[in-house]
């Protein structure tokens, strides 16, 4: 059997898609909402420099859904609590960028080392172990898809109270503490709240590639645009289209969820450093161009 006529069709396959389609309505709700909370909490990991921080909270976040899959428990719920149990450790012991990023050197292996030994002494399907990586999205049944949705408006409120003060913060912390912003409180804050979104994220494209949802997007959209308005909604629309497309796509395969998101977030990054680069270069020759007398 050759590439082109057995390799390709688990990858690209659309046999029956309308019935497969039925089986993942849950998982494009959820989708839809972790790509609004992915675009929006990735605009301040990007300015707080925080993308590092992002994979250390998706490793613990992987050992939290592994023991609530060993212990029979709701994984939504453990992948919560365990991505929560890091961003608070990293939060408190991470003050300095140097500090926190070996907090997270620290976190990162101690979380993936938990995770697997957890889905060692699970002897259920292998499905559910390798989804916990990779993704999955026939998995998000109506109780899940409630969790992700209830805890995605918690996420998008605290998004929003927090939004101005934590702009202020990102751009200048020192004016912001000047001016009475609790800095300190306030990155804190945020760390829980990107802890959550981290572990939403996770339920749908696996705790390896959760950065391409929650930091990609964000960074494309800095490429092309620095407007406060258009740069966390760019972010959004990367997001939900790099998140629903993994989805469709995969639905025609038996590849998974991941390989189909993590792709068309790169896609989508590429074109936009391209555009970016093109536009000031093309900036930057107006404003060199000699000037007639």
């Amino acid at each position: 059997m050759t590439f082109a006529d057995g390799s390709w069709h688990q990858i690209f396959s659309f046999e029956n898609y309308g019935e497969l389609l039925v089986l993942v309505r849950n998982s494009l709700v959820a989708g839809a909402a972790l790509g609004l909370i992915g675009g929006l909490a990735g605009v301040f990991v990007i300015m707080r420099d925080l993308p590092f921080a992002v994979h250390g909270i998706s490793e613990l976040s992987f050992a939290g859904a592994s023991a609530a899959l060993l212990l029979g428990t709701n994984i939504v719920v453990g992948s919560i609590v365990g991505s929560l149990l890091a961003a608070a450790v990293i939060a408190l012991l991470g003050t300095r960028a140097r500090d926190r990023n070996s907090a997270i050197g620290i976190l990162m292996p101690f979380g993936l080392g938990l995770g697997v030994l957890f889905l060692a002494l699970y002897k259920g399907r292998a499905a559910n172990k390798f989804g916990l990586l990779t993704g999955q999205i026939v998995a998000v049944d109506d109780p899940q898809t409630a969790w992700l949705l209830g805890t995605s408006a918690v996420v998008l409120a605290a998004l929003v109270v927090m939004w101005r003060p934590l702009t202020f913060a990102g751009a200048d912390p020192d004016v912001a503490a000047a001016r009475g912003v609790p800095v300190r409180g306030l990155s804190f804050a945020f760390m829980i709240v990107l802890g959550l979104a981290v572990a939403l994220s996770v339920q749908v494209v696996g705790a390896l590639l959760v950065l391409a949802l929650v930091v990609t997007p964000a960074a494309a959209a800095s490429r092309v645009t620095a407007s406060p308005v258009l740069l966390p909604l760019l972010s959004v629309v990367f997001a939900v289209a790099s998140i629903e497309g993994g989805i469709l796509l995969a639905l025609g395969s038996s590849i998974p969820i991941s390989p189909y998101v993590t792709t068309i977030s790169f896609g989508i990054y590429v074109v936009c450093r391209v555009a970016g680069a093109y536009r000031a270069r093309r900036w930057g020759s107006r404003t060199t161009a000699p000037q007639p007398a």
